[in-house]
């Protein structure tokens, strides 16, 4: 798969600390999202999400589902 990253904006969560841990998204053509590593902005590789897989993530997410107790 060759995803054009070039023209992506790339956004941080609000919820992200000014420590600079945490990861930036892209809403990308055809629906899919890319994540990467905020530290390393360009250079970082990215992780491409097909819709279904990030609705899932995100899901799991608000479920509580990585919480860590």
């Amino acid at each position: 798969m060759n995803i054009e990253l070039s023209e992506a904006t790339w956004f941080k969560s609000s919820h992200s600390n000014s420590g600079g841990d945490c990861i930036e998204a892209a809403h990308l053509n055809g629906g899919s999202v890319g994540v990467r590593d905020s530290k390393l902005g360009a250079a970082s590789p990215v992780f491409v999400f097909e819709p279904a897989m990030w609705d899932a993530f995100n899901t799991a997410v608000r479920a509580g589902k990585f919480d860590q107790s």
